[in-house]
């Protein structure tokens, strides 16, 4: 065989050689890529599904926080709603023109002339007028929304027959019933 015979017999295999390299290296990077796109889109898939659940749990979380601020919120009114309703109780039944007040005020008298002690009434002013007929003693007016209290000679014993602790009794015994008629309930 020649020397060029031989040249191109060892340049053919060469190129066969690289040529089968290069098929080679052509399949590997074409597996390391299907290899990254395969991990690229786990990859991908997994952070997508994490960002879902956390966007689920933020939801969540921002949904509790609203309706717990809204629940706040109407607690806060309610309460403000009966703090106004009970000032404006506390208006009318220190009002002078509360309608049955002599009424009480006589009931009151009756049940208090059981007493048998020496004791000195003292009327809210606003009462005074209509108190002062009803035989007991009359000392200085105290504060309240009306009626009086019936004071020991010396001071150390008390019966109160306000009109304050009546309403706060009535105010406590009733407050289901008032949210009820406020709220519907």
């Amino acid at each position: 065989m020649s020397l060029e015979a031989l040249a191109a017999e060892i340049t053919k295999q060469a190129k066969e050689e690289a040529e089968s390299i290069l098929d080679e290296a052509r399949a590997e990077a074409k597996r390391i890529e299907e290899e990254a796109r395969s991990e690229a889109t786990q990859t991908s898939s997994m952070a997508s599904s994490k960002a879902e659940r956390e966007s689920e749990q933020i939801s969540v979380e921002v949904v509790a926080s609203a309706r717990q601020a809204n629940q706040k919120r109407a607690l806060i009114a309610r309460r403000e709603e009966l703090e106004f309703t009970w000032e404006a109780a506390k208006e009318e039944v220190s009002s002078p023109k509360m309608a049955g007040r002599k009424k009480i005020l006589e009931s009151l008298v009756k049940e208090a002339s059981d007493t048998k002690a020496d004791v000195v009434m003292r009327p809210v002013k606003t009462d005074r007028a209509a108190l002062s007929k009803s035989g007991f003693k009359m000392g200085e007016d105290i504060e309240g929304l009306g009626g009086f209290v019936l004071e020991s000679k010396d001071g150390s014993t008390m019966l109160d027959f306000r009109f304050d602790m009546m309403l706060e009794e009535a105010w406590k015994n009733t407050l289901g019933e008032i949210n009820g008629i406020l709220f519907n309930e």
